[in-house]
């Protein structure tokens, strides 16, 4: 007997059912709301999500199938050949509207100051399902709120144990911080131990909440739906490029939610990308042109300022002349930085920044596999990453393939948290990492999976074994078949890359080596966001330098001659191109602040002040059409440090302090995984140099001197100390290895 169905017009493992009258086809093993969902035909729900499991726990998709004789949950009832189902019978409407009615038992009657009012499912289900008089006479239930942290606030009494934010923190976030306390009329929905959400993702479940329980805590009580306009921009945070809107009332954005792209970040957002606009609104953003008389700073006119800009780049031309560029500058900006390096007649460009090794000439690359089918991949291995931190939705794309039998390998100088078991991993020196990859039991594991990838992080890759760890990660992914993605150390690195933002002379850290005597900063706090520090800014000290700058921090100050205040992402329309090479565009949202330009305008008139060829455009849309990659080889750098004595440094970015904007986003700053400064140690090590758990320690190096908190933990590999970077106390250690002892 033939297994395919006797209808031709069914594909193979497929039924045929009728909804609603229509005749239709469904995969076998899908549930009648898949079917419905496809065709367009509405059901109404509220614990039901496509990215979630099947809870079937609120009944409000309630249907009438043919031949059953009670309604069936509409996400929990396969589909079977010959089905007919009805949504809108007198049964099935009966049903939906008498679970309304018990929905709303215990709701409270608090729209008018609920800040979900007027985005709300289950206003806009009432509405159709609810009854206008409730015979419920009784009091209703009053559940106590939990304080979860500072980014999601909680209205448990509005709450009907949808049990979405569950599911979510279980199965997508890894962390199963909420579930359900009590039974029957009693249950909740809590924490356990009423301690802050830990996850990266935890914004997410204000997203899926159904209802107000769970909602925006910076956002709480600042303005209505109705009174938002949605605009498209991206997460500039990290190299996957999220899709985002922007809610923007009369020119503030006063929050972030995602933007559906299930090749980029599926509905999801991290909460980085999601609470980071804060940061836009900080007491020391660039609002005015600024110049330095004196050493003392004074506002100017934007005539005065360029003019000052453009006599310093006219007097330090050629190999004089350095510019360092923020790799999450947009691709507009980024050509137009290459061709007024052009018309300086400087190669010393580069967007580099935050990497000591550049010794193999190597730059951001498109990943290997796609991310849309990392979750589909069979063996991953992970190298000098601390990927929840780096990349948290590529993270969750690593546990919906472990979830799918993946087996995961990690090769890395500390045993991080992860949100998924591990098959293997070696935790070494981060000298021993490009060793570890040649590891023949790794290798074997590899080679019998049938969808490999290798992804190399930012402690391997601005460490000062990057190049050795590359060529390791190379040979690895050659000789196993596994797609190697490197993740691009910045927002726009690969576009920068393509738009050629790249040295064909000196690189970054020559260029602040062997200081030069003028530079151009874009977008750079120079305190924080370069991989040496000390040497950064003892170059920039004795420099002149015209600094396009989103904040007048102080470190900028120390350093500058001319602050000329630029727009960042969400107040400008930009491409950016992420780690799939996927070209995106975000469009203005938030009003530029002061006298702030667009930085492409802004290039656009230093430009045509130089009487620059390249520069004649008019509009942005100008700027576009004259757009082209520029292939340009970046030199050879410098090889780094040989030190070989004291413990080698590991040094990881602090997920919230991994840029000027995010730094100074206040929630994100009050956040569990915000930890202050300190070094982390093996506990051997720590033994043999006399130092204690919360105790204090003096580490130096070539570059600098830090006095830290200890930390003792036998996840860190012997001979290492692991510190996170983005913080001032750490900053001046850059990277290679400390003389360590007790403070």
């Amino acid at each position: 007997m033939s297994a395919q169905p006797s209808n031709p017009n069914v594909p193979p493992d497929h039924v045929s059912i009728e909804i609603d009258g229509v005749p239709m086809t469904a995969p076998k093993g899908s549930m009648i709301i898949h079917a419905a969902d496809k065709a367009g035909i509405p059901i109404p729900r509220f614990c039901y999500h496509d990215k979630l499991s099947i809870a079937a726990n609120c009944r409000m998709c309630l249907v009438e199938v043919e031949k059953m004789g009670k309604p069936a949950p509409a996400c929990a009832t396969p589909v079977m050949d010959g089905m007919k189902v009805t949504t809108r019978s007198d049964k099935a409407l009966k049903s939906q509207r008498n679970v309304m009615e018990f929905l709303l038992i215990n709701h409270p009657l608090d729209c008018p100051i609920c800040d979900q009012g007027g985005e709300c499912e289950l206003q806009d289900l009432s509405m159709g399902y609810g009854r206008s008089v409730s015979r419920f006479a009784e009091r209703k239930r009053v559940v106590p709120d939990e304080d979860i942290g500072p980014l999601v606030a909680t209205e448990m009494t509005r709450c009907i144990q949808c049990t979405r934010c569950v599911r979510f923190t279980a199965e997508v976030a890894g962390t199963y911080e909420l579930g359900g306390m009590y039974r029957g009329e009693n249950l909740q929905i809590g924490t356990y131990d009423g301690k802050p959400l830990t996850t990266e993702l935890s914004g997410n479940v204000i997203d899926v909440c159904p209802v107000g329980a769970l909602t925006n805590k910076p956002f709480q009580f600042k303005a209505r739906a109705w009174e938002l306009m949605a605009r498209e921009s991206l997460g500039y945070h990290d190299a996957l490029g999220s899709n985002l809107f922007h809610h923007v009332r009369r020119g503030e954005v006063l929050r972030s939610v995602p933007r559906d792209n299930d090749a980029v970040n599926e509905c999801w957002l991290s909460d980085r990308d999601r609470y980071s606009f804060q940061g836009l609104y900080a007491d020391d953003r660039a609002t005015i042109p600024m110049v330095k008389d004196g050493g003392e700073w004074r506002e100017a006119s934007w005539d005065e300022a360029l003019a000052k800009a453009a006599q310093i780049l006219r007097d330090n031309g050629a190999d004089q002349l350095g510019m360092l560029v923020h790799p999450a500058t947009s691709n507009e900006e980024g050509a137009l930085l290459a061709r007024l390096a052009d018309a300086l007649g400087t190669g010393n460009l580069d967007h580099r920044i935050s990497q000591h090794d550049l010794s193999d000439a190597a730059t951001a690359d498109v990943f290997g596999m796609r991310v849309a089918e990392i979750d589909k991949a069979d063996v991953i291995v992970i190298v000098g990453a601390n990927l929840r931190h780096e990349l948290p939705l590529v993270n969750a794309r690593v546990r919906k393939a472990w979830q799918n039998g993946a087996r995961v390998h990690v090769v890395n100088p500390v045993d991080f948290d992860q949100t998924f078991d591990l098959a293997g991993k070696q935790i070494v020196a981060p000298s021993q990492m490009a060793a570890a990859l040649a590891n023949a039991e790794l290798r074997e594991a590899a080679k019998a999976g049938s969808s490999a990838v290798v992804i190399v992080g930012a402690l391997a890759e601005n460490g000062p074994h990057a190049s050795s760890i590359r060529a390791a990660a190379n040979d690895f992914a050659a000789a196993t078949g596994a797609a190697l993605c490197r993740i691009p150390q910045g927002a726009n690195a690969i576009g920068l890359a393509d738009h050629g933002v790249l040295p064909s002379g000196r690189d970054a850290g020559s260029m602040l080596a062997e200081p030069r005597t003028a530079y151009v900063l874009y977008g750079i706090e120079s305190g924080l966001d370069f991989a040496d520090t000390a040497s950064a800014m003892k170059a920039l000290g004795s420099a002149q330098v015209v600094a396009f700058s989103h904040f007048a921090c102080s470190s900028t100050r120390a350093v500058a001659d001319v602050i000329l205040p630029i727009g960042l992402l969400p107040e400008i329309d930009a491409t950016l191109t992420n780690l799939d090479g996927r070209e995106q565009s975000a469009t203005a949202g938030g009003k530029l602040p002061g006298q702030a330009r667009a930085g492409w305008r802004v290039l656009r008139a230093l430009g045509g002040a130089l009487e620059a060829a390249g520069f004649e455009f008019t509009d942005l849309a100008g700027l576009r059409a004259s757009l082209a990659k520029r292939e340009v080889a970046p030199m050879v750098g410098r090889p780094p440090s040989t030190a070989t004595e004291g413990l080698e440094i590991a040094v990881s970015t602090a997920i919230y302090r991994s840029d000027a904007v995010v730094r100074r986003a206040a929630a994100l700053q009050s956040h569990p995984l915000n930890i202050p400064p300190r070094a982390v140690l093996n506990r051997a090590d720590a033994d043999a140099l006399g130092l204690v758990d919360g105790g204090t320690g003096k580490f130096g190096s070539d570059a600098g001197t830090a006095t830290l908190s200890v930390s003792v933990s036998d996840k860190v590999a012997p001979g290492t100390v692991w510190i996170e970077g983005g913080h001032g106390a750490t900053a001046p250690l850059g990277a290679g290895r400390v003389q360590a002892g007790r403070a």
